[in-house]
């Protein structure tokens, strides 16, 4: 992945814990105007649990939505682009979806949770974390990656449930076109779930207003108001 900038927002934002994958695990908690709602999982990008993250928790809990951010990187936030790799790579993917799966089982735990599924919405790492979850827990009935970023292997799309909804930019290098054909592929042939990716003329991290060289503010109101109305739709 080419070198990113310093990102905004340190410490982490943290306002809850719960039991997780055998550890206490802490997040950032929104809640919709109206006190209760569908559950959604926001997964960070590789700089950790900040500002971005927890504000689209907030943009989410606005739209209705019970928003839990989980913290995978313990309350650390990577400060270059160097840092953000180290500590990705230190979180095997495998204890990632431990730990969001911990997630899942505190959000729909949650009285203010009317669903009895749960979406999930990632950036970077955490687009990648999002199908890998999606994979593993069929308790995730609605996938949405943006720029999703798969570390390895594909997952094994057998057990998916969720529809998904991915947001990538044509300006891209770090995710090709052709990976995102072998990975609908995949997922058509698994789980008979025809993935819908969506393209716009942006780069990685287009979503991320902290990032002002990235970031493209057409690009991401289209992608935000396909993504409300597709978990609406999906979580009831």
């Amino acid at each position: 992945m080419s070198e990113l900038p310093k990102p905004t927002g340190a410490p982490a934002h943290q306002n809850v814990t719960f039991p997780s994958a055998g550890t206490t695990a802490h997040g950032y908690l929104a809640l919709p105007p109206s006190g209760q709602g569908p559950g959604v999982i926001v997964i960070q990008e590789w700089w950790g649990l900040t500002d971005h993250i927890a504000q689209v928790a907030d943009r989410l809990a606005a739209e209705g939505f019970v928003a839990l951010a989980p913290d995978l990187y313990g309350g650390n936030v990577a400060h270059d682009s160097g840092e953000a790799f180290r500590m990705m790579k230190e979180l095997p993917v495998s204890r990632g979806v431990e730990l969001l799966s911990g997630a899942v089982d505190h959000l729909l735990g949650l009285p203010e949770v009317t669903s009895d599924t749960v979406g999930a919405v990632g950036f970077c790492m955490g687009g990648g974390f999002v199908l890998y979850l999606a994979a593993a827990d069929p308790r995730v009935s609605a996938a949405v990656p943006f720029y999703g970023v798969i570390q390895g292997e594909l997952p094994d799309f057998s057990r998916l449930k969720a529809q998904i909804l991915g947001h990538y930019g044509e300006l891209d290098t770090s995710i090709p076109k052709e990976n995102l054909d072998q990975l609908r592929e995949a997922v058509q042939q698994q789980a008979g779930i025809a993935a819908d990716f969506r393209l716009y003329p942006a780069d990685h991290a287009f979503f991320n207003d902290g990032r002002p060289e990235t970031y493209d503010p057409e690009s991401a109101a289209r992608a935000w108001e396909h993504t409300v109305p597709f978990l609406h739709e999906q979580l009831g």
